[in-house]
């Protein structure tokens, strides 16, 4: 269980980014984090990589303090950022270096396998689209089995067709071992894809609006009814959260039914 507590984040400049933002976010479930720019998202993924530290609150995963990047969380940028002077077998492999080499060979030609891209593996970075660049990454981040991944917008550099492949490969990897995913996402669309719950936040500062449920079987209909009805409920939550005379903690359901049907 991955708990967050009242986190808030001041920085030194005195921008107050996040304010007392709580979730609890059980084993397994996918949770995509929607809303408008500057409404401390990235922040937020950031506190629970443990690569910024919150100012207030906590975050706890399975009764761990996380205060500094751990070995149970794995992130995903936006951009892939693998290592130009590695290989991409070698990329795939870098947090594995305290395994033994066959051990680790074996993990990384599973690994290359499950994203379609064995015949790459002598492949530099430089040599690949930005889906193959990607799917690299996102096995990077699988490969040691992290019970949380966080992915921070990491199909929002790519065109329409990339990135609905890699929505769709990136459901079919976390079927195998089902670690909580928490997606920060710009996309609608994507956010009820991928999610069981989308939590949608509001700005200056940055802080939970509404929760929505995505109650649809997998593998999800985009052109279906209910698919459709899903995402306008996200839609108004989202055009509510900007209005500034909106109450926290709004009612996404009641919002949904008045605007929508």
């Amino acid at each position: 269980m991955l708990v967050l507590d009242r986190v808030g984040k001041t920085y030194p400049n005195g921008v107050h980014a996040l304010q007392r933002f709580t979730a609890k976010i059980p084993q397994g479930e996918i949770v995509a984090i929607i809303g408008g720019s500057g409404c401390g998202k990235s922040t937020l993924l950031r506190a629970v990589a443990g690569l910024d530290r919150a100012s207030t609150g906590t975050i706890v995963l399975d009764d761990i303090h996380i205060a500094a990047p751990h070995a149970k969380i794995g992130i995903i940028f936006q951009e892939p950022r693998l290592l130009p002077w590695l290989s991409v077998a070698d990329n795939i492999g870098f947090g594995l270096s305290d395994l033994p080499a066959d051990i680790r060979r074996d993990k990384v030609a599973a690994a290359l396998a499950r994203v379609g891209l064995t015949e790459k593996a002598k492949a530099w970075p430089r040599e690949l689209s930005g889906g193959q660049a990607q799917r690299v990454a996102i096995a990077r981040a699988l490969v040691p089995q992290p019970e949380v991944l966080l992915l921070d917008e990491p199909f929002s550099a790519l065109d329409a067709f990339t990135r609905r492949d890699l929505q769709d490969h990136l459901l079919d990897l976390w079927a195998d071992t089902r670690p909580t995913l928490v997606l920060v996402t710009h996309d609608v669309d994507e956010a009820v894809v991928l999610a069981d719950r989308v939590l949608v936040m509001r700005p200056r500062p940055g802080r939970l609006f509404a929760e929505i449920q995505v109650n649809l079987a997998r593998p999800r209909d985009r052109a279906s009814p209910l698919f459709d009805a899903v995402k306008r409920r996200v839609m108004t939550a989202l055009d509510r959260s900007l209005d500034r005379n909106a109450p926290d903690d709004a009612s996404e359901s009641a919002a949904g039914e008045a605007m929508w049907w």
